[in-house]
C-alpha cells in the first residue's frame, strides 16, 4: 500500500532544502533527508524527485508571502496601504530568508507562476488605488512604477537578507526610497512621508 503524502514532512523537506541552498551545501537526496527521520522516498512521494523538490521550494516562498500580503489591511489613506505591502514584503523575507534567496532562483521552474506573479499583481493594484484617489499623478502607470517600486524594496532587502546591510537601516532607508520614488509619481512630500513612515512604525 503507497504511503500518504504527510503535509509535516513535506515542509520540512522544503525548508530544509531552502537551507542548504543558502548555505551552498551540496543537496543530494541523502543529505536531503539526514537527520529527519524521512526516507529518501519521499521526496519522491510529495514531489515527484528533486526538480519537483526545487519548484516547490520557489513556490512555498510565493506562498507565505501571499498570506503576508493578504494580511495587509485596507485603510483609507492608499500611499499607507501601499507602503504597508513593502513592509510585508520585507517582514515576509527577515523571516525566511532561505526561501527568500530561493523565490528568484530561476533554475528551478514555479508549479503555479501565475500565483507567483499575483502578488506583485497586489502591489499594481495598490498603485493604482493611490492615483485613482488623487494621491498620484493622473499618467501615472501603475505597473511601471510598480516595477521601480518593486525593485528598489528587493535590491534593499536582499542586501539585509545577505547581511551586508544591518536589518536596523531597513526601515530608514525603505521609506527615503519609497517617499522619493512617490513623491516623483506626484504625491506631497510631506504626506506622503508621514503615510510611509506610519506603515514602517510598528517595527
Amino acid at each position: 500500500m503507497a504511503r500518504r503524502p504527510d503535509p509535516a514532512v513535506r515542509d520540512l523537506l522544503v525548508e530544509r532544502a531552502a537551507r542548504m541552498l543558502a548555505e551552498r551545501e551540496p543537496v543530494t537526496l541523502r543529505a536531503l533527508v539526514a537527520g529527519t527521520g524521512a526516507s529518501t522516498m519521499a521526496v519522491y512521494t510529495h514531489f515527484g524527485g528533486m526538480p519537483g523538490l526545487w519548484s516547490a521550494v520557489r513556490q512555498e516562498g510565493f506562498t507565505r508571502l501571499a498570506r503576508r500580503l493578504d494580511a495587509v489591511p485596507h485603510t483609507g489613506d492608499p500611499v499607507h496601504d501601499l507602503a504597508a505591502l513593502g513592509v510585508a514584503y520585507a517582514r515576509n523575507a527577515l523571516d525566511s530568508p532561505e526561501l527568500y534567496r530561493a523565490m528568484f532562483d530561476t533554475r528551478a521552474d514555479l508549479a503555479d507562476a501565475p500565483a507567483a506573479d499575483a502578488t506583485f499583481d497586489r502591489l499594481v493594484v495598490a498603485v493604482a488605488r493611490a492615483r485613482d484617489e488623487g494621491r498620484l499623478d493622473a499618467g501615472t502607470d501603475p505597473g511601471a512604477l510598480a516595477t521601480r517600486y518593486w525593485a528598489a524594496g528587493h535590491g534593499l532587502v536582499s542586501l539585509v537578507v545577505q547581511g551586508v546591510l544591518p536589518a536596523g537601516v531597513l526601515g530608514p532607508l525603505a521609506t527615503d526610497t519609497a517617499v522619493a520614488l512617490l513623491t516623483a509619481a506626484g504625491d506631497d512630500p510631506a504626506r506622503c512621508r508621514r503615510s510611509v513612515e506610519r506603515a514602517w512604525a510598528p517595527g
